[in-house]
């Protein structure tokens, strides 16, 4: 269910966007980080989750009590520490590669972990920064066309009033970039955003590259 909240600045009940699927997300991203082969990872693969959980408590802590401006930053120190540790795997795993340091199938496997979390960490970023944050979306009560992204919805009559982007929205967003190498449907406006699609584009197709390269070699 969304939450609702009154803002001093705004009397009206204000739509709170749930926070479970980016828990989820954030799940998904530990999870398979601890999959991942020892030489890959940054310290032992439990170390992110740990960090993650941790910081996770005061952060549902302050969105719980309303604190939503600090838990805005919080949650992109959370963010920005998992950003560390998958960068620093993907460049362990690109440098392993002529050193032939892990094995093929753990190689292959761990890329296809990586490009899962690649898509998840990005789609985090957008929901993150995109027009403030979920709440500052939220109490604007539609996704304006001079934010960061034009979604589709944003031009249709009917379902541009009262329209705001849900992480889902962030994830097939994500999703598109990492398999098509570019959004599909919605419009990167902002100078700020371009250059993260188009690192996101280049971190997935650096990985299926580096798959494709591995598969030949295993043949």
């Amino acid at each position: 269910m969304t939450r609702t909240e009154h803002d001093p600045e705004h009397p009206e009940a204000i739509q709170i966007e749930p926070i479970w699927p980016v828990l989820i997300a954030t799940l998904v991203i530990c999870s398979l980080y601890a999959l991942l082969p020892m030489p890959l990872s940054l310290g032992p693969g439990w170390l992110l989750g740990l960090i993650v959980v941790i910081l996770q408590i005061p952060y549902i802590t302050l969105r719980v009590k309303g604190i939503y401006r600090t838990a805005q930053v919080l949650g992109m120190i959370i963010l920005g520490i998992i950003t560390c540790f998958i960068a620093f795997s993907l460049g362990v795993l690109v440098y392993s590669v002529p050193k032939h340091s892990v094995a093929p199938a753990e190689m292959l496997a761990a890329a296809g972990q990586l490009w899962i979390s690649n898509v998840l960490v990005f789609s985090l970023w957008y929901w993150r920064l995109d027009a403030g944050g979920p709440h500052a979306r939220a109490k604007k009560g539609h996704h304006q066309q001079v934010d960061c992204f034009l979604f589709p919805q944003m031009l249709l009559k009917d379902h541009a009033a009262g329209w705001s982007p849900r992480f889902m929205d962030y994830l097939f967003l994500a999703f598109n970039t990492s398999t098509a190498f570019s959004p599909s449907d919605t419009a990167v406006l902002s100078r700020w955003a371009k250059p993260l699609v188009m690192l996101q584009s280049l971190i997935s197709l650096s990985l299926v590259a580096l798959v494709a390269a591995r598969a030949v070699g295993i043949i």
